[in-house]
């Protein structure tokens, strides 16, 4: 059940018709009431009296959008722009460049241009720096810039971006675009069957039941299933992929809410494909939401051995509610509970630290339940793995140089120093480790550690009170401690980022087809996979 929230974040949102959240409208119309008018008296006293021009409507955004802050990460408005991107990650449908943006002050980068569309035809790479669409400057224009690269099928778009500094030109015709849920599948052995399922949007299922029966076809009669990095999507989804492998009428998931018509059970609808083959599965600590589901879901029934990191831990379920004007709320309606009966939900944000972030379940308050088989499993922390795989963990330093673009920028360089390297795979040395660090120094990169973040934060709190001059010296020395303690984690966590590297150069060259073909021979928790479920005797065992 979720806490009772506090009525001076939710009351505002009454503007949208967010009455579906909070007390009871009946038993508090005075104070819903009051509330609404003292917000609609401030919102157009504010426009009409400002002494420069506000826009109304990006005002109300993002009021609406601090406020919802205040809840969850994952209950959020979406304006008319947001509902479009939002049915985009639903579907993995839509009319665009076919490439993975992100946004760096005035440039849209290019992260990953997919293979065989308008981006990739173009002879855009990652690492491209967008810094005009048609006549637009980037640095111009404040709203999400990538809007203005979707439209009608086969519409020209004028590009100009920077390549190692470079300007150069390039004209794209847009056209349909379709995300695979399942973007790889292939076979590591003559009897083991690899897919990779990267996300649950509405063909996950298909998808997932497609590859499986291809590989059943050419003889598999084991499958790895890899979960890494998948963010979750549609619960129904997960429900039908778990179906694949459970009987008709299984309870897969079970949702809990304050609300009684959101509590609802979950059972497999369809006759499975396979109740019998052997399933390892793959997770790391980005799989989570629906991926847990399917991983937690098969832990519970002992119908697949989970391998790798701990998940995310995000137990939440989300509902969109399309509200008026073409916008939407999508809201955390429930908890979703494990057939054994556990809610893996690791952080509470009813309780918050003295920064504001969300507290973690401690470890010591996880509750035991009971599998299927009578295995002990906990709630409290994402889904534990049966086989832990310390290499599967990211380490602090690793997370902080993906977040700062430090590897992507390196394998960037890398990419234009070496351009015949094509399918060949390179051996990441420590001499490669020495010249990416003294990159991340030549390049002046910020791995910005949390130790770096609170340090820096603390030189700004000083400058405010005007004695930053009296610890300057102080601060810089220990700045420079805290960037070499940073360096020596890197060498700590050497073979770890080595991987990360050779992860970013493969797919710089071959794309992510080539890095799954990769990971097939050389992977260590696929290894590990394929190891244990050619130890039938192993793999039971852990079941039992």
């Amino acid at each position: 059940m979720f806490p009772k929230i506090k009525k001076r974040y939710i009351l505002p949102a009454m503007l949208t018709g967010f009455l579906f959240i909070g007390v009871s409208f009946k038993q508090d119309f005075f104070e819903i009431a009051k509330q609404i008018e003292i917000f609609t008296n401030v919102y157009k006293t504010v426009n009409q009296n400002y002494v420069d021009d506000l826009n109304p409507a990006e005002l109300m955004d993002k009021a609406i959008k601090s406020m919802l802050v205040e809840v969850d990460p994952y209950t959020n408005f979406f304006n008319e722009q947001d509902v479009i991107k939002f049915k985009i990650n639903n579907t993995g449908e839509y009319t665009g460049i076919g490439a993975m943006i992100t946004r760096k002050e005035d440039k849209l980068i290019i992260r990953e241009p997919y293979k065989g569309f308008p981006a990739d035809k173009a002879g855009l790479k990652a690492g491209d720096e967008i810094i005009q669409i048609g006549d637009v400057l980037i640095a111009d224009f404040k709203d999400d810039a990538s809007q203005l690269m979707k439209g009608a099928k086969n519409t020209k778009i004028d590009l100009k971006y920077l390549r190692q500094g470079k300007a150069m030109t390039a004209q794209l015709i847009l056209d349909e675009v379709e995300i695979k849920a399942v973007p790889f599948f292939g076979k590591i052995d003559e009897k083991t069957g690899y897919i990779v399922l990267s996300q649950f949007n509405k063909k996950a299922s298909y998808e997932t039941k497609e590859a499986l029966e291809k590989l059943k076809n050419d003889g598999c009669t084991q499958i790895v299933l890899d979960l890494r990095g998948n963010p979750g999507g549609l619960l129904n989804e997960a429900v039908n992929i778990c179906n694949l492998f459970v009987p008709k009428g299984e309870i897969i998931v079970t949702t809990k809410s304050k609300n009684e018509k959101y509590n609802n059970t979950y059972k497999t609808t369809r006759e499975p494909i396979d109740t019998e083959i052997p399933i390892a599965i793959i997770v790391d600590g980005k799989s989570a939401s629906a991926s847990e589901i399917v991983s937690g879901a098969l832990q519970d029934l002992d119908r697949a051995v989970i391998i790798g990191s701990r998940s995310f831990g995000k137990g939440l379920v989300q509902r969109p509610f399309d509200m008026t004007y073409g916008t939407q709320v999508k809201v955390t309606i429930s908890k979703y509970y494990t057939p054994s009966g556990r809610c893996i939900q690791a952080l509470d944000y009813a309780k918050k630290d003295k920064n504001g972030k969300a507290i973690r379940t401690d470890e010591k308050n996880y509750t035991a339940f009971k599998t299927k088989n009578g295995r002990t499993v906990f709630d409290g922390g994402g889904i534990l793995p049966d086989v832990v795989m310390e290499e599967s963990k990211t380490s602090t330093i690793a997370e902080a140089l993906e977040k700062n673009d430090a590897i992507f920028n390196y394998v960037t360089n890398y990419y234009y120093k070496n351009p015949t390297l094509g399918d060949k795979i390179p051996t990441i040395t420590d001499a490669d480790l020495t010249d990416f660090k003294n990159f991340i120094k030549k390049e002046k990169i910020n791995i910005n550690t949390d130790t770096e973040i609170a340090l820096k934060a603390m030189l700004e709190k000083a400058k405010k009170d005007n004695v930053d001059s009296a610890i300057a010296s102080e601060y810089q020395q220990l700045l420079t401690a805290v960037q070499k303690s940073e360096e020596t984690m890197i060498d700590k966590n050497a073979k770890e980022i080595k991987n990360l590297i050779l992860d970013e150069i493969i797919k710089r060259y071959q794309y992510k087809e080539g890095l799954y073909h990769y990971y097939i021979k050389n992977n260590a928790e696929v290894k590990k996979s394929v190891t244990l479920l050619n130890d039938k005797s192993a793999f039971s065992k852990i079941l039992q």
